[in-house]
């Protein structure tokens, strides 16, 4: 949402926002970066905004008087005097983040801790071939907002990440939830919140170099696993995007000739061999066909539900749950070896949903890489599977606000 604000948020950032500015972009800056880094001092912050000591000191004392920052106590001592450091105050303002996926939707308030500070709301939403669930998604935003337990006077705005090909500088999903023009700014004037929109598996991978295991980590796949295979591209150091945002559609690398017929209207791709829907759909037949398993068929949306079903299932051991992750962990692994060949990252990471069955989709992998990945190359690259794991999409969005959170304030203040 590049400058744009309707009325009442306009109004509503001029009343609240600029309590923390007066005039000055520095004491947003210092909001955001104490949100990213948890606590610093005044030396540091000099340094890192090339701003003069006293300058700094003057703003943190007004963020202090103004609720936003508090003193964290003295650093540990190097031999020196102990400089104090200022943290972020964490119930200052709030972020709603808003995590959607092929046929689910989450929404959740979080504290600048990125602590929920109310149930989060999930609800089915499907947006394939769905005209009415643009509507809905407001509609339920509406109302959790209404039902949260702060005012909406302190959501400093809402983070939004959702699968498709997304222009994050025009606010556009080209692949779902068409507003007719800008997504963001008809979120923004329906909800009275800035909206920012991102894809989910750059979210994912956000999050990850935020606050997950790719943190101080330069070049980084972060592998999504949801009812679809995402990717999310660190590149020295940045979430890399391409030349038109589109960067990072590992689920459309074809993996055979003759291979199941993709959404994308291509045969073969990684997404229509080995996405969390294709293993619901096999696992449905092996349940008709009789295989001995703890599963059972779901007749309601059978695939959302018993993909779920399937996860928890070989957590509990069950062999033909791990038998049919362990195929599309193999053929994940063959996708993996031809982007360790174009990209050489020093890390992959395994996140989002499937994450938590991370462990037995390891070994697969491996197989594959070994036998279709130069050693060379698959030696240097670490697979780890990630701490925030089901959680990542929505630290994902609010990271997203957050970055976007002295722009807003300048774009109000101009």
């Amino acid at each position: 949402m590049s400058g744009f604000c309707s009325l009442a948020n306009l109004n509503y950032l001029m009343e609240i926002k600029p309590k923390s500015v007066k005039g000055t972009q520095l004491k947003s800056m210092i909001v955001k970066r104490l949100y990213f880094d948890k606590a610093l001092s005044c030396a540091e912050l000099s340094e890192l905004f090339d701003k003069s000591i006293p300058s700094i000191a003057k703003a943190i004392n007004e963020l202090i008087d103004e609720g936003f920052v508090v003193e964290q106590g003295y650093a540990p001592s190097s031999g020196g005097r102990r400089p104090l450091l200022y943290s972020i105050k964490p119930d200052a303002m709030y972020i709603l983040a808003v995590a959607m996926d092929q046929l689910t939707t989450r929404i959740q308030l979080l504290d600048l801790f990125n602590h929920p500070v109310a149930d989060a709301l999930l609800f089915d939403l499907k947006l394939l071939n769905n005209p009415g669930a643009l509507a809905a998604l407001v509609e339920n935003i509406n109302n959790y907002i209404a039902d949260a337990p702060v005012q909406k006077e302190k959501i400093a705005g809402i983070g939004m990440g959702m699968p498709g090909f997304v222009n994050v500088v025009e606010g556009i999903n080209y692949s779902y939830l068409d507003a007719g023009g800008s997504l963001t700014q008809y979120l923004a004037i329906q909800t009275g919140l800035p909206v920012y929109i991102d894809n989910d598996s750059s979210l994912i991978a956000l999050a990850e170099q935020k606050f997950g295991i790719a943190k101080n980590q330069k070049d980084v796949m972060v592998i999504n696993l949801g009812w679809g295979i995402g990717l999310g591209m660190i590149v020295n150091g940045e979430i890399f995007r391409g030349h038109d945002g589109f960067a990072g559609e590992l689920s459309h690398i074809p993996l055979s000739e003759d291979g199941a017929l993709c959404v994308c209207g291509k045969r073969g791709c990684l997404e229509a061999e080995a996405s969390m829907l294709v293993v619901a759909e096999k696992a449905i037949e092996g349940i008709k066909n009789g295989r001995v398993t703890s599963l059972k068929t779901i007749d309601n949306n059978p695939s959302k539900l018993l993909g779920d079903a399937i996860l928890e299932a070989a957590d509990n051991g069950d062999q033909f749950a791990i038998e049919l992750l362990s195929d599309a962990g193999y053929k994940i692994g063959k996708a993996l070896a031809i982007l360790i060949h174009i990209m050489n990252p020093k890390t992959i990471v395994l996140s989002g949903r499937g994450a938590r069955v991370g462990k037995i989709l390891l070994a697969p992998i491996q197989q594959a890489l070994h036998k279709y990945c130069i050693p060379r190359l698959a030696s240097s690259t670490e697979l780890v599977i990630s701490d925030l794991g089901f959680d990542a999409e929505l630290i994902g969005a609010a990271v997203l606000m957050m970055e976007n959170f002295d722009k807003e304030l300048k774009s109000v203040a101009v």
